[in-house]
């Protein structure tokens, strides 16, 4: 790695220095030159690799892969920079590959951005790597060794090796093959590296820096699913509770959101100072949700809860104990709106029982209801999980070459639950010692409000520029639209500190009238605080302001 000084510059200065730096005649962008900067780089990966294709994508032009995935939309981006599209394909085993794609832009910033995945989705994000690539980085993302949608876990049976690269293979041998071919591509050394990464997407990326300090200099690291062994067991436990449908215990889908969220809302949102409809301090809330009991009087029968489906609804929330063993997290208060569509559709989480039919047991008729504390024991052991969990907490050596990591995470998240950020970030603070404070390189943001990785169902501030976020703006959408600047910007925010060495101490959020719609108008900002601190309202000023709220 070549480090700038510390002493502090802005970044957008910094990128336009390092573009100045790489000005001249341009690389060619052809399968010959990129195959010929492949059989240069000194690695027994080079070996096993091959160049697809090398595209020239002019200014404005989109490039992707229109593939509709379920969970996902076509995965074109548009309006891009100037740039070469190379796609690469790595034999990993005798019955394993991966590809990845590198997005090199005319202008670059001597910079390179590896941008993550989502659920166990084989598909290669273009749509972040044309975010970075505005900035002028060199962008990567990886396919993980398969073809697939985030919820299918299909291609995982009887499959260890096609495993093993989801696990982190693929991310690995994707970063170091594209360090070598950025290098001799633009003929020169790579400033800083960075990581941007949602979810799974988030799971990689600490996987990455655990297994290989160096590879990233910054890492934006949002909703980490980092814990995939306790993860599906956690998954399909609450799936046992809940299931089947129509069972007495279940609770129709419907009243999550017409009754069990409204009443969080009532209990909860006052509890941080300020009725906005937000619950911004769930960990202070403790709703009764006898209110909502179908024995109370004059309750309407179709919009109220039986003493079983109470019970149901108290595990849903509950943390999750084998003896005294923490296992997992239960979901958080005020994420009920997204419940249905991801933990508690027509069918199980696919993350809970596909996982077991296919990777743990390989037996695809293995039944809900065989699910018990024994299987928790057996599947954290298996030596898969060691491939998959991202868990060596002891993360000093990243520490020590100087890296950086923010993470954040919707306080309203229905999928990966957000006291799982909580637990990661404080077993790394155990692990690495109280000689060197955790927040001098890892720093922890909640977002209030914010569902899985983005969006909002409370018209909460929630974009940042986390990964993906732009997904549902526009192709073509990258930054925070409107506020091109640290302040706002996560990515630009991570940048600062590592090169400029100005630590985070907030990010400010913002939402629009119409929150995936920009030209609608800003609604509502607030500044999201490194943990423990909370935004706290001054009392004085507008409440869909940033500078009403303070970081304490």
């Amino acid at each position: 790695m070549m480090h700038l000084s510390k002493s502090f510059f802005p970044v957008l200065a910094l990128a336009h220095q390092a573009r100045c730096a790489s000005t001249g005649a341009r690389p060619a962008c052809s399968l010959d030159n990129l195959s010929r900067q492949l059989s240069l780089i000194d690695s027994s990966l080079a070996h096993n690799a091959t160049i697809l294709s090398a595209v020239p994508v002019q200014l404005n032009g989109s490039y992707g892969d229109s593939t509709v995935l379920f969970g996902i939309p076509p995965l074109v981006s548009t309006g891009l920079p100037a740039l070469c599209a190379v796609e690469v394909n790595v034999t990993s085993s005798e019955s394993s590959s991966y590809m990845f794609s590198l997005f090199l832009p005319s202008d670059w910033n001597s910079r390179f951005l590896t941008v993550g995945g989502g659920g166990t989705g084989g598909y290669i994000n273009y749509l972040d790597m044309g975010v970075g690539s505005h900035y002028g980085f060199a962008t990567m993302s990886t396919d993980n060794g398969h073809k697939g949608s985030p919820y299918d876990i299909s291609w995982a049976y009887k499959s260890p090796e096609k495993e093993i690269d989801w696990g982190y293979r693929a991310i690995h041998g994707s970063v170091e093959l594209s360090k070598g071919l950025i290098k001799g591509y633009y003929g020169n050394d790579i400033a800083y590296s960075y990581y941007s990464g949602c979810s799974t997407g988030g799971r990689q990326g600490l996987k990455e820096a655990q297994i290989s300090a160096d590879s990233f200099d910054g890492m934006l690291i949002g909703a980490a699913a980092w814990w995939t062994s306790h993860q599906v067991s956690w998954i399909t436990k609450i799936s046992k509770d809940y299931y089947p449908i129509g069972d007495p215990k279940s609770i129709p889908s419907e009243l999550f959101t017409s009754i069990v969220y409204p009443t969080v809302v009532e209990q909860c949102d006052k509890v941080d100072g300020v009725e906005d409809g937000i619950v911004s301090a769930p960990e202070k809330c403790h709703p009764d949700f006898g209110v909502l009991s179908c024995d109370n009087p004059g309750a309407n029968s179709s919009a109220c809860l039986t003493d079983i489906q109470l019970e149901t609804l108290g595990k849903i929330y509950a943390d999750y104990y084998v003896g005294s063993e923490f296992v997992h997290p239960g979901l958080e208060l005020s994420s009920e709106t997204g419940w249905s569509q991801n933990m508690f559709g027509e069918v199980p989480l696919s993350f809970g029982l596909d996982f077991m039919r296919y990777v743990v047991f390989e037996d695809l008729d293995w039944p809900l209801d065989a699910y018990n504390d024994s299987v928790y024991e057996y599947t954290k052991n298996l030596d898969i999980m060691g491939a998959m969990d991202a868990s060596d907490f002891d993360m000093s050596p990243y520490r020590d070459q100087g890296g950086k990591i923010m993470m954040y995470h919707g306080l309203s998240d229905p999928l990966i639950v957000t006291r799982g950020s909580s637990y990661f970030y404080e077993q790394v603070e155990l692990a690495t010692g109280a000689s060197h404070p955790i927040t001098d390189w890892f720093r922890l943001f909640f977002i209030p409000g914010m569902q899985h990785c983005l969006g909002t169902a409370s018209d909460a501030p929630w974009h940042i520029n986390g990964a993906s976020q732009n997904w549902v703006i526009g192709s073509d959408a990258y930054s925070v639209p409107g506020f091109h600047d640290p302040k706002h910007d996560a990515l630009l925010a991570l940048m600062e500190w590592v090169e400029g060495g100005k630590a985070v101490d907030q990010i400010i959020a913002t939402t629009w009238h119409n929150s995936t719609v920009p030209s609608s108008g800003v609604w509502k900002q607030r500044p999201i605080c490194p943990y423990p601190k909370n935004a706290v309202y001054n009392g004085v000023g507008d409440v869909n302001a940033a500078g009403s709220w303070d970081c304490e």
